[in-house]
């Protein structure tokens, strides 16, 4: 069984965590004064808050609540038996306030964070005598400020993730109803005729030596209706609504804004004279390569480049992550992955190719070629 590896703070939060612990230098500046056993239990409270910062942010519910109350009374001890300044450590607790989604639990949290910054302020009012605690009075405003902004911020982020989930959903139904289409089309425009071709020949069967005329006839029969169902088939495919280079590099920019990834785009997108079908294929070929961007790459810029020329369209995917190695491996994937051999079998439909190798200066390179013009060899349609 493998061991969970240990974490100081969630790994989504980045190095923000770490810079507010440059905060907690304050508390320890105040404690200089002092010496002995309670010089050692201020350390024991600072080292105390640090564990409910920690706590915090791997947890939820009533625990979250529970390290919320221990680190506003921490302060209040801080405040009350070290020195007045230690005050400013609320701003630790104002940014966890925010975090509660659910309005009940945000209000009291508020109102008893509220009542405990009033009451050391007036205290230090009392205790001191001096008007120069009233400089604290702006700060305090901007403790019981901050939660609003950072729950503000929070439930923004809540909302996009939402939408997001919600456009992958509308995505997912539309294919699903798609295939569900084309299914019913098939079943409706293939299943009569495909059920007439299996009674004619086995019609022709039985004729073919009692009446070898009219098996003759039947089989011109057959011929006929599956020319008929041939071009049915046909009709509905160029029905189908093929996904073009430009829809498919919007859907790839959205991808990569979500995974703050930069993109640049060079070359005309709209590829002029390209069949839809070899649109449909590059198309696939960028969804796949950036997926593979995204999943694996850790990189943070993007490059696609178009380039046509009387012969042939090349597309070209650039980034600046940690790139591809002799066998071919970036991240988890490898050459002959699935993914890779996908793309080569949908290419190798339509004569093209495609080269994945490093990228001079760091990253990786694929780059998708194909003929500007495909002939059937039977025949002779332009795809």
């Amino acid at each position: 069984m493998a061991l969970k590896q240990f974490r100081v703070f969630p790994k989504r939060f980045g190095f923000f965590p770490y810079i507010w612990l440059i905060y907690l230098v304050f508390p320890i500046l105040n404690l200089q004064g002092y010496s002995g056993l309670r010089l050692m239990a201020g350390y024991a409270l600072v080292l105390l808050f640090l564990v409910t910062y920690r706590q915090l942010y791997w947890t939820e519910g009533k625990p979250y609540s529970a390290w919320l109350g221990l680190q506003m009374l921490i302060i209040v001890v801080l405040f009350i038996g070290y020195s007045p300044f230690n005050l400013y450590m609320a701003f630790f607790t104002s940014n966890f306030i925010g975090w509660y989604t659910d309005s009940r639990n945000f209000g009291r949290a508020l109102t008893i964070f509220t009542a405990m910054l009033a009451s050391m302020f007036l205290l230090s009012l009392v205790q001191y005598q001096s008007m120069d605690i009233l400089f604290m009075l702006p700060f305090l405003m901007m403790m019981l400020v901050t939660p609003f902004g950072i729950r503000s911020i929070n439930r923004r982020r809540v909302l996009e993730k939402e939408l997001d989930q919600a456009n992958e959903r509308i995505k997912e139904m539309v294919k699903r109803e798609e295939r569900v289409r084309i299914a019913r089309d098939l079943h409706d425009t293939m299943g009569h005729t495909l059920s007439l071709i299996t009674l004619k020949s086995q019609l022709v069967e039985r004729l073919v030596v009692k009446n070898p005329e009219r098996a003759q006839a039947e089989a011109r029969e057959i011929q006929r209706t599956s020319r008929a169902a041939l071009r049915q088939v046909r009709e509905l495919v160029s029905e189908m609504r093929a996904v073009s280079v430009a829809e498919e590099l919007a859907e790839a920019a959205e991808m990569l804004r979500s995974a703050e990834i930069a993109l640049e785009v060079e070359g005309d997108a709209a590829l002029p004279g390209v069949s839809g079908l070899t649109q449909s294929i590059l198309s696939l070929c960028i969804k796949e390569g950036i997926t593979n961007i995204v999943k694996h790459s850790r990189a943070d810029q993007c490059r696609i480049s178009i380039v046509m020329t009387p012969g042939e369209v090349q597309i070209t995917l650039e980034d600046n992550g940690i790139g591809v190695d002799a066998s071919g491996s970036e991240g988890t994937e490898r050459r002959d992955g699935n993914g890779m051999k996908g793309m080569g079998e949908r290419l190798a439909l339509i004569d093209g190719s495609l080269t994945l190798a490093p990228r001079p200066g760091g990253g990786t390179m694929l780059r998708v070629v194909t003929p500007r013009v495909v002939k059937d060899g039977k025949d002779g349609e332009t795809a």
